[in-house]
């Protein structure tokens, strides 16, 4: 994942559950088959950059769930973000949502989160992978992009072209522990669903499925019973949709979720909730409002 022109500088020690380099993705390329992928929570891959003056749009490490550590090869500039987590550098206590200084041989270590599920790790200059398509972003469904980081993979970081901010700590509300709230709007098939399905959708809360993941969220809960049993012609999907299967158990499309489906949805959560939708760990409820 190195490259010749760009030295290594992060050397992955062990990924957690699951570890991938991500960015903003991959937009515009539905038309030939290609999902855009990304940050599951992009406001977070963002603050992580500007806290260490890089573009919002720089490759960073999305870590689900914690349990990563990573050593420098060279005295770095880190910030972690998004689910809050213990973090250590070289032992010392840090912290996220802060700037940090690793020197070079130490290690950056992140404990489980108490909430939430995706941390985002920047490093000042960003991470200079081989870009797919216009991305570094991994897609776990196509299988475009970098593969999974795993113990041994090492990382180059480009050298940085903008400042560094002279804040050091960017407060953040903190993510909610048992019960989420996200905005939604009618989907274009909610004419197929029966009458009582949109209300029961926004009156009922639905519980995070283990079954998830960068694709998208499985709800377990009342189902939402159709008012037609005909075939759909495969659409465009887009992240935030809730596509109902035939078990009438919606799933809610994340940033890996497929370029098209076959199945109705009954509604799309708003772009902003998306990215809290992503922090949504398995066994909490979800409530979904047009408030």
């Amino acid at each position: 994942m190195t490259t010749a022109a760009v030295p290594a500088a992060l050397e992955v020690v062990e990924p957690g559950m699951s570890a991938t380099v991500q960015d903003l993705g991959r937009p515009g390329l539905a038309g030939i088959g290609v999902g855009a992928s990304g940050a599951a929570d992009r406001a977070s891959l963002r603050l992580a950059n500007r806290l260490v003056g890089n573009p919002e749009d720089a490759a960073a490490v999305e870590v689900t769930f914690g349990g990563f550590t990573a050593r420098a090869r060279r005295d770095l500039v880190v910030a972690v973000t998004g689910a809050p987590c213990p973090v250590t550098v070289g032992g010392r206590g840090g912290a996220v949502d802060t700037v940090l200084h690793v020197r070079a041989g130490e290690c950056l270590r992140l404990g489980m989160p108490d909430r939430g599920l995706r941390s985002y790790v920047a490093v000042r200059g960003g991470l200079a992978v081989e870009r797919v398509l216009g991305s570094a972003s991994t897609d776990v469904l196509s299988g475009v992009g970098p593969p999974p980081l795993e113990a041994g993979s090492v990382l180059p970081v480009k050298t940085p072209r903008l400042p560094l901010p002279d804040i050091d700590f960017a407060p953040v509300p903190p993510l909610p522990t048992d019960e989420m709230v996200l905005r939604v709007v009618p989907g274009p098939r909610a004419d197929w669903f029966a009458a009582d399905a949109l209300p029961t959708l926004l009156d009922k809360p639905y519980e995070v499925s283990s079954r998830s993941n960068r694709i998208g969220i499985r709800l377990d809960g009342p189902p939402l019973p159709r008012a037609r049993a005909d075939e759909l012609p495969s659409e465009g999907m887009v992240p935030g949709a809730l596509q109902v299967p035939p078990s009438g158990r919606p799933t809610l499309f994340l940033a890996d979720h497929p370029v098209t489906g076959g199945y109705p949805v009954i509604a799309v959560v708003v772009a902003r909730d998306v990215d809290k939708a992503a922090q949504a760990r398995p066994g909490m409820r979800l409530r979904f409002t047009t408030r």
